[in-house]
């Protein structure tokens, strides 16, 4: 298939909340194709507009748009909880599902997360979808002299996990995307593309972290600044040249536009974004 784009709504969770059909009018008006949608709750409708799968497929479907991926979190892939993963998926169309972010103090735990991710990646498999990982820049640590994702990378069945690459966050990890996409090549067909500010004051976020910092979810709140965040196209990232890595790669498939934060209005700044990717993507809007 051609590379194509699409949006992660999480860009836009704020707006979702406030009117979730009438945001998703706003991006199909926008000239968004493709979604990925985000599991965070054991009530999967919560997240996506109170709707059941029935029902959001009629207005996905109404408004031209495809849900092709979705974020769960790590707690979604124990028994019981994944399987109404899966009963939803089926019925939006969602091709993969991608483990938003987890965390690791040791070695161990990333191998024994990996093992993890490899019977959720089999029983997905089984049911024609595909999983995948999502990085952020603490995945770019590194215990006994080595990256947790390369880790995790040699740890996990490649054709039953593979990355959705953050380029962002790679880039906040010390790594050049552009290198690391060619290094991982078809583990990754997925992207997330932001931008980072012209304005940031440190782009390795471990020359700001104290030597023993412990890297969780309150760590990296921590370290947050928004005017680090910008739309794609208005900051210091090698957009072009991440994307023509990425469509070099004959078996990439989706890049999504996800926008952490903005201090934008979040619909404002998507489209920003859509203008100037599909700018990238010769304006062929998929």
């Amino acid at each position: 298939m051609a590379v194509e784009f699409g949006l992660q709504l999480f860009s836009v969770r704020d707006e979702m909340n406030k009117d979730f059909i009438g945001t998703l009018e706003k991006i199909a008006s926008i000239g968004y194709k493709n979604l990925e949608l985000f599991f965070h709750g054991d009530d999967l409708s919560s997240t996506i507009g109170g709707l059941t799968p029935e029902e959001l497929k009629r207005e996905l479907d109404r408004l031209a748009l495809k849900a092709v991926s979705s974020h769960i979190t790590e707690e979604h892939l124990e028994a019981g909880k994944i399987d109404k993963v899966l009963k939803y998926a089926k019925v939006i169309g969602i091709q993969s599902l991608v483990v938003a972010i987890a965390y690791f103090k040791n070695e161990e735990e990333v191998v024994a997360f990996s093992k993890k991710l490899n019977e959720a990646g089999a029983l997905l498999a089984k049911n024609g979808l595909q999983l995948y990982y999502h990085n952020h820049y603490h995945e770019f640590q590194t215990f006994d002299g080595e990256y947790v994702l390369d880790i995790m990378l040699e740890n996990t069945d490649k054709e039953l996990v593979k990355i959705e690459f953050d380029t962002y966050w790679a880039l906040r990890g010390g790594i050049n995307p552009v290198t690391y996409l060619e290094k991982i090549g078809e583990r990754c067909d997925l992207i997330h593309q932001k931008d980072l500010s012209a304005n940031v004051d440190v782009i390795n976020v471990f020359e700001k972290l104290e030597k023993d910092t412990v890297l969780n979810r309150e760590s990296m709140m921590k370290i947050r600044n928004i005017d680090d965040f910008t739309e794609a196209g208005q900051g210091i990232m090698d957009i072009p040249a991440i994307v023509e890595t990425f469509k070099n790669n004959a078996n990439s498939k989706y890049l999504f536009i996800e926008q952490d934060w903005t201090k934008k209005n979040q619909l404002e700044s998507v489209e920003i974004s859509y203008e100037y990717i599909s700018k990238l993507f010769h304006d062929q809007v998929n």
